[in-house]
């Protein structure tokens, strides 16, 4: 099969999972996946990770932690300081330890733990935003809550992730202090002074010029993240760095809508495929333990957070079946999730039925999720 060919049944098949599956009201990212397990060594065998999908896969995993960082708001962080203090402490600190303690029990080394215990800190922005949307939850305090807790929490998980590759396969010429102080001092002097250098920019050309605008975004967003690969970041934290700076600066709707149109029409869908046709299914049956390991860290994930999400909920004051949402809407792992499996699983720090494990995962509780804040918002109403 030419790469061509190869290229356009990747395409295709997502396009034809995705409208399937649709219609069954299944979420696209769960269809993405099956669509690469259905074409790949599992299913009709009709598509190998040739380089030029594999480099278009890698581009996707960069893109979607971009477009997760461009959803981050931080009106909502600012608004609620002091209890999405405890809130991050326990629905972040107690999954991560619990991601920590299974990976452990099943026999694997700690340096994998720690980036299963990194998954667990995490949430999903961009499964939790339309879900409390839909229940116009948004503009309440709980909407606040929640999402202030789901960016803190991406970010801390984030932040471990390049602690911890960065011992693992070093990609800085700093050490490592120094390293952190310069991505840190980057971060705010690239969001107080791009808007302004955007403004000036523009300050004398004609607004209207769509295209002269996407492109000078475009070329930023590159530029951005090709500073932060020099100084040794890892590609996925760094693509979530230059969508949370350039969150406040694109102002433009048609901008933000060419952005997603070709990060979700072309570049992400890839590399969910990539994912899908990588996961390897069988280690469930070749591996004796591999389906208690799934059952343990998707059950540990569910249970840690929907407990310590009910408990930091109490504690900061909320009542009880609005406590349980926290919990509830903690639960989805999406674009941190799977890319940091799939970065990890590259690098070797990962094997086959962990990866299988966090694909299994993310399925899972993408589907559950709005199901469980669909019914406890009833109860919160």
């Amino acid at each position: 099969m030419s790469e061509y060919t190869g290229f356009l049944v990747v395409l295709a098949s997502g396009l034809f999972f995705s409208e399937l599956f649709k219609r069954l009201h299944v979420p696209y990212v769960v269809a993405l996946i099956v669509a690469g397990i259905a074409i790949g060594p599992l299913g009709l065998g009709i598509v190998e990770l040739t380089p030029p999908i594999l480099f278009l896969g890698s581009i996707g995993a960069v893109f979607l932690m971009f477009m997760a960082g461009m959803e981050v708001r931080t009106g909502a962080v600012s608004k609620f300081r002091k209890k999405l203090v405890v809130l991050v402490l326990m629905n972040g600190a107690v999954p991560g330890l619990v991601g920590f303690v299974v990976t452990l029990i099943f026999g694997y080394e700690p340096i994998t733990a720690v980036i299963i215990g990194t998954v667990f800190v995490s949430s999903s922005v961009a499964v939790i935003i339309p879900t409390l949307e839909a229940k116009s939850l948004i503009s309440t305090d709980v909407g606040a809550v929640i999402i202030g807790a789901t960016i803190l929490e991406d970010l801390g998980s984030l932040f471990f992730l390049s602690m911890v590759l960065q011992t693992t396969d070093p990609t800085t010429f700093l050490p490592l202090p120094i390293f952190i102080g310069i991505v840190a001092v980057s971060v705010f002097v690239l969001k107080y002074f791009l808007p302004r250098i955007e403004e000036w920019f523009f300050k004398n050309r004609d607004r209207e010029k769509f295209e002269q605008e996407f492109q000078f975004v475009l070329i930023t967003t590159i530029a951005v993240a090709v500073y932060f690969e020099f100084l040794g970041m890892h590609a996925i934290v760094a693509g979530f760095l230059v969508g949370l700076i350039l969150s406040g600066t694109i102002k433009h709707h048609r901008i933000e809508s060419k952005l997603h149109a070709i990060s979700y029409g072309v570049f992400i869908p890839i590399f969910f495929l990539e994912i899908g046709i990588e996961t390897d299914l069988t280690v469930f049956f070749s591996i004796n333990d591999a389906l208690y390991l799934t059952v343990a860290i998707v059950g540990g994930l569910i249970a840690s957070k929907l407990l310590s999400g009910y408990v930091a909920g109490r504690l900061i004051g909320f009542p009880k079946y609005t406590s349980l949402l926290i919990g509830g809407a903690s639960i989805p792992q999406l674009s941190t999730s799977l890319a940091v499996a799939f970065t990890a699983s590259e690098l070797g720090l990962l094997d086959a039925r962990l990866q299988a494990s966090i694909v299994i995962l993310s399925m899972v509780t993408v589907l559950l999720a709005p199901f469980i804040i669909e019914l406890l918002t009833r109860n919160f109403k």
